[in-house]
């Protein structure tokens, strides 16, 4: 038979169990299959994309000899769905979490001023974002393992240094996130768990798109010193290397992942 290629112990993230929210599409989908590649086992979460979820899972099982990639529903706002995601992630690979990686977010691709905001938009954007981001840290400090290579990862935007019009609640509700977890790493002292943010700038997914013009993607993109939008695979890679050994001594911090664009 041949040799399972995710078998190696060379993989740097081997043996490790990985929660990714928002799995199915973006930066999140990105992330999950990056991390499998490295050797995790992961749990794809999703909302209401069950059709792209599941046809990842199979997808990434299919490059393994057992096991290495489940689907969880779960609504990131709702505690008692955290609670389960990281329920039937224990269960189903008989191990403890070590990794937490939250990709689930939402943006108003109407981009209104803070005046043309609706309450029921502001209550959105928190609810998913800043309460979402609170509850997966809330859980992941209670439940990721504490014997080294744990590891919280949240994500952010750089634009809570753009500070762009039409972005404000987007961006406060993110800038809360980032305040979290530099408290969150203090807090964690002894733990030996990491708690980061990546916080990335334009990045060609279906968020960032939606309600642009192909002029002010153009603009976006030669606003970058690196002469181009960011792609996906951009962020994962850096997730990747938190998500690692030699990622350890980064705690508490907030990568700007953007190019250039934001500094």
């Amino acid at each position: 038979m041949e040799k399972d290629p995710r078998s190696s112990s060379s993989l740097p993230l081997a043996g490790r169990v990985a929660i990714v929210t928002g799995a199915t599409r973006g930066i999140g989908r990105a992330i999950a299959v990056h991390l499998h590649t490295l050797g995790a086992r992961v749990t794809l979460n999703y909302v209401s994309s069950s059709s792209e979820a599941e046809l990842l899972a199979s997808e990434l099982n299919a490059t393994s000899q057992q096991k290495s990639a489940i689907t969880v529903r779960a609504d990131v706002s709702d505690q008692d769905q955290i609670k389960n995601l990281f329920d039937q992630t224990e269960q189903e690979f008989e191990s403890k979490v070590h990794i937490l990686v939250n990709c689930a977010g939402v943006l108003d691709p109407k981009y209104p001023s803070l005046s043309e905001t609706t309450l029921e938009d502001f209550d959105k954007t928190f609810r998913t974002n800043t309460r979402g981001a609170f509850l997966c840290c809330k859980e992941a400090a209670k439940r990721v393992i504490r014997e080294g290579g744990g590891r919280i990862i949240m994500m952010s935007t750089s634009q809570v240094g753009a500070l762009s019009p039409g972005y404000g609640v987007y961006t406060a509700s993110k800038a809360a996130v980032e305040t979290m977890v530099k408290v969150l790493a203090k807090e964690l002292k002894g733990s030996r768990i990491t708690a980061n943010c990546v916080a990335p700038g334009p990045i060609a997914t279906e968020m960032f798109y939606a309600g642009k013009s192909d002029e002010m993607v153009k603009m976006l993109a030669g606003a970058c010193p690196m002469g181009r939008i960011g792609e996906p695979k951009d962020v994962a890679e850096i997730v990747g290397f938190l998500a690692g050994d030699g990622g350890e001594w980064i705690n508490g911090q907030v990568l700007r992942a953007n190019g250039g664009f934001v500094v």
